[in-house]
């Protein structure tokens, strides 16, 4: 057998053998949106454990920002 017809035979069976997807229900979003924010909430549960961990928890600003003085 040639190259080409090693192809076509591996393509057709390949095409045979294929499991079709099954379609995208409106529960399939709601599942995707849930584990997205459960993922989202352990991340930032995680890095604030570990701020606390390490003894020095997040904070926005240490100090206040300077003010600018008029020029």
């Amino acid at each position: 057998m040639t190259i080409l017809e090693i192809a076509l035979a591996s393509q057709i069976w390949a095409r045979r053998h294929e499991k079709r997807q099954p379609e995208f229900n409106e529960s399939d979003g709601l599942k995707i949106l849930q584990r997205t924010a459960f993922a989202f909430v352990a991340f930032t549960l995680l890095i604030a454990g570990l701020n606390l961990a390490a003894g020095r928890p997040q904070m926005l600003a240490d100090h206040p920002a300077p003010v600018v003085a008029g020029r």
